[in-house]
């Protein structure tokens, strides 16, 4: 997609690159004058097309990524530091005064949203927003963890005093598909209940960092955060070589989160909090509402270009109702607006990755030397920076683009006549976090349901697979996730259960009296925030 200078709103011109020379280190923007790396949009704003230059960031080496495990380890300080000994107010406090800040970075935020991954306007938005409201629900959620915990329980003679402790260091590494959103599911719970952090952004999606960084550091003691720029072998690998992070918080592929977790000396030690790759199928019964199943559909594949791993990956269609819902959906794929992140109703934009398209035509090529066609007019029309959504039918289990998290926008439809053909493809799958299911009669619908919530973690009935909202469960089984990611189950994820015990005597009675009195504990206390 290419555009001119003067055709792109005022609002969202590039006028000036984004420099970022600096980088947080135990409380300090550290400024840096190594080798840098420069950062590109697809979106071009020329008249022939040229990638738009949007500035740079540094390349820190291993040096600097151990400097920030220091800075990281000693602000825990093996459970003693300021921030995992601090009061529950003291910290939401600090979460408070952070998200006060990034509120005033909307604009800045969004823009580069657009810029960097390609994610439209509105969509760019909800990411901030949803992001935002996630904070405060944390906070929330954490407020009701801690009145929950302001109590002593006794059984068989002895008090217990039980709350949810720190786990140590955390590493967070986000994606490029929600570098905002997804990265602060990972990086907010953990900080709020104790941890410390070293967070590396993804490779897309980096940009959009830079205007938060000064939040970061006025709202956190030091070291409790600490951002870091580079490649993940040069600085994530070295961190967990190291030994000293106590959890990888990682939402990406399964190959990284395992070449990480391999290199750690102390393995089992090791907390992992993981969203990873999907192949979410949908499954279309022969009574399904087609107009329905078809917009849902619409949505979960083509939604931010397929590049989620909620997306619909795969469709099994009934071989009764195929050529109709083929037609029909065709027809509305094709009706979709390609455009720039901006345009008004644009539903497909650039990718960000440059050898996305060319990846996807592979995927093309080869389903249809095994077999399927392209059914759709536009499917695989290719510009310098995307690839039309491409229909393939009949696919085939065994093809790539069924095979793979394709992470783009193809389509693959499996016909099929017996319900255990997608539940067995299901079933042998390396991945299980969701499946969207279509149709209408409830003595059909009920033995399906029981036999796929015992394959995916969530079934989502006449709708297309998606996150939210937040506060459910998000996971999945096998190779699509580790830990469970929501506003309750994450504060859940990165901490541990951790309880005073005492004998009930006089003895011990007299003291635990004291203590409450007094107040010099905070963590035996039941004082709570309303």
């Amino acid at each position: 997609m290419t555009s001119t200078f003067i055709e792109i709103p005022e609002k969202y011109k590039v006028k000036q690159l984004i420099h970022q020379t600096t980088y947080l280190l135990n409380g300090e923007l550290v400024k840096w004058t190594g080798a840098t790396s420069d950062i590109y949009s697809t979106i071009s704003s020329t008249e022939d097309y040229k990638p738009t230059h949007l500035g740079s960031i540094p390349v820190l080496t291993q040096k600097e990524a151990l400097m920030a495990l220091d800075a990281a380890s000693e602000a825990f300080g093996k459970g003693k530091g300021l921030w995992p000994t601090m009061k529950v107010a003291d910290r939401i406090n600090c979460m408070e005064n952070f998200v006060k800040q990034m509120k005033t970075k909307r604009e800045e935020v969004v823009k580069l949203l657009m810029w960097e991954i390609g994610k439209n306007l509105i969509d760019s938005e909800k990411e901030f927003d949803r992001t935002v409201e996630y904070i405060y629900n944390t906070i929330e959620d954490y407020k009701q963890m801690d009145r929950d915990s302001a109590k002593f329980h006794k059984h068989d003679g002895v008090h217990a005093h039980i709350r949810r402790g720190p786990l140590g260091v955390v590493l967070c590494l986000g994606p490029y598909n929600y570098p905002l959103n997804e990265t602060f599911a990972l990086l907010i719970p953990a900080l709020i209940m104790g941890n410390t952090a070293i967070f590396k952004p993804a490779k897309y999606g980096v940009l959009l960092i830079s205007p938060l960084l000064e939040a970061f550091q006025n709202s956190f003691p030091k070291g409790v955060v600490n951002i870091l720029y580079g490649r993940g072998r040069t600085v994530a690998t070295p961190i967990m070589k190291d030994g000293r992070v106590d959890v990888l918080a990682l939402i990406g592929h399964s190959r990284s989160a395992n070449a990480l977790q391999d290199v750690h000396p102390k393995s089992n030690r090791l907390r992992m909090v993981l969203g990873l790759e999907a192949n979410n199928p949908a499954i279309i019964l022969p009574d399904a509402d087609l107009e329905l199943a078809i917009n849902e559909c619409i949505t979960g594949t083509t939604s931010f270009n397929g590049q989620r791993c909620t997306a619909l990956k795969v469709l099994y269609v009934h071989k009764d109702i195929a050529d109709e819902f083929n037609s029909r959906f065709s027809e509305k794929i094709d009706a979709l607006k390609f455009g720039n992140p901006w345009d008004a109703g644009v539903k497909l934009t650039p990718l960000p990755e440059p050898d996305k398209p060319a990846y996807i035509k592979e995927l093309i090529d080869d389903a249809i030397e095994n077999g399927a066609q392209i059914i759709n007019k536009k499917g695989g029309q290719t510009t310098y920076n995307y690839i039309f959504p491409a229909i393939m039918y009949p696919a085939k289990n065994d093809m790539r683009v069924c095979e793979e998290e394709q992470f783009g926008p193809i389509i693959p439809i499996i016909p099929f006549t017996d319900i255990n053909e997608p539940l067995d493809d299901m079933a042998s799958s390396n991945y299980g976090q969701q499946v969207s299911l279509f149709g209408k009669d409830t003595k059909t619908l009920a033995p399906l349901i029981d036999t796929l919530v015992n394959l995916v973690c969530r079934v989502n009935l006449n709708s297309s697979c998606q996150r939210g909202p937040d506060v459910y469960p998000f996971t999945g089984r096998k190779d699509s996730a580790v830990a469970t990611l929501s506003v309750h189950d994450a504060l859940r994820s990165f901490s541990i259960r951790t309880f005073v015990a005492s004998k009930d005597n006089y003895y011990n009675n007299a003291i635990l009296e004291e203590l409450l009195d007094s107040r010099a504990s905070n963590f035996v206390s039941t004082d709570y925030i309303l």
